[in-house]
């Protein structure tokens, strides 16, 4: 069966992201056609990328990347749930992406972004950093605005229509790593 990671992209106390992650996650495992598991980068205990060398080697030296290495790579598809900061990828999650690269290659990535433009340009800097690490980003997207998904810009509540929009995310997800899936064995 398909492995798919639900990754949770922010690390900030407080942050707005556990319970849009929770939620696509809870919808997620009602499916039959994956596995889906949620990996928070926050429980990662990353710190800024101290590899010597580059990822594509895949000479990692440093035990947490060798453990996130060993989290990241039996998936075979992702949908990162992020927030928006400053029209782009909060810090954690860009360092996070960047600690691998063979691990990413030849699978498939969803978003479901947040912020104030329902997290629109977030993705479209995940989408050109998917196509550098070889990861095929399905067309299907969820944005969640806060004025939308969220009373008081603080608590997540959402609508229909995002709840709706989850299911083509992940048909689109889960059928691109099938297909994926073939140019990796």
């Amino acid at each position: 069966m398909l492995k798919i990671a639900i990754i949770l992209g922010s690390t900030r106390p407080g942050r707005t992201g556990s319970p849009v992650a929770n939620w696509v996650y809870e919808h997620a495992r009602q499916r039959t056609d994956a596995e889906f598991e949620l990996v928070d980068v926050a429980q990662q205990n990353l710190p800024l990328l101290d590899e010597p060398m580059p990822p594509s080697t895949g000479q990692y030296s440093k035990d947490h990347t060798k453990a996130w290495s060993a989290k990241i790579a039996p998936f075979d598809g992702y949908i990162f749930v992020t927030a928006e900061y400053n029209h782009s990828v909060p810090g954690a999650l860009k360092n996070a992406i960047d600690f691998l690269y063979a691990e990413w290659n030849n699978k498939s990535a969803g978003f479901v972004s947040y912020g104030s433009a329902g997290g629109t340009r977030v993705v479209e800097h995940l989408r050109g950093i998917a196509a550098e690490l070889q990861l095929a980003d399905v067309r299907a997207q969820v944005f969640l605005p806060f004025d939308d998904e969220f009373d008081d810009d603080q608590d997540f509540v959402p609508t229909d229509e995002a709840t709706e929009a989850l299911t083509p995310l992940f048909d689109q997800v889960i059928a691109w790593a099938g297909a994926m899936k073939t140019l990796r064995s």
